[in-house]
């Protein structure tokens, strides 16, 4: 079973995989009479049909028991998946490129220092929200439509991977 290294959170390191969604670091620009930054399209909800629509929903998640085997990844053809922690707690993020499956050599595990959120791009293989709190929440903007969004793929015992914040 290889174990994963959980790598610092960056805009260049996830980039193949997503946003990076914060302020350290972006661009602004200020209105309201000067009084607010705006920091502008920091990332791009992507939808597959002109009937999708985007959606903002607050999911609740509790933490799973660490060192966590990773058994299964999902993925969303159809549309991109933004977290954006409301509590400021770091979470876990477990990521693979796009393509038909998962490759577990490929796959990779980030740490959002809390004040980070992340945007899926369509199709990115990731595991469900990990938070390491007991339990955490996150603001979620995905697409609803029709049409299945959401394919698992299960890894095969010599694939396995372990994820463990602790070491």
């Amino acid at each position: 079973m290889r174990s994963l290294t959980i790598e610092p959170l960056s805009k260049e390191t996830f980039s193949p995989f997503g946003d990076v969604i914060e302020t350290d670091g972006s661009d602004f620009f200020m209105i309201n009479n000067g009084s607010t930054r705006r920091y502008h399209k920091l990332a791009t909800v992507q939808t597959a049909q002109p009937e999708d629509q985007a959606i903002i929903s607050i999911f609740s998640a509790e933490s799973l028991e660490m060192p966590l085997t990773i058994r299964m990844l999902e993925r969303h053809p159809l549309g991109s998946q933004a977290f954006i922690p409301l509590l400021g707690n770091p979470f876990l993020i477990v990521v693979a490129p796009v393509g038909d499956v998962p490759v577990s050599g490929s796959v990779r595990a980030f740490l959002s220092n809390g004040r980070q959120g992340i945007n899926y791009h369509r199709g990115v293989w990731h595991h469900p929200v990990l938070t390491i709190e007991k339990r955490d929440d996150f603001l979620v903007v995905d697409r609803s439509g029709s049409g299945n969004n959401c394919d698992e793929h299960f890894f095969n015992e010599d694939e396995l991977l372990l994820l463990n914040p602790h070491q």
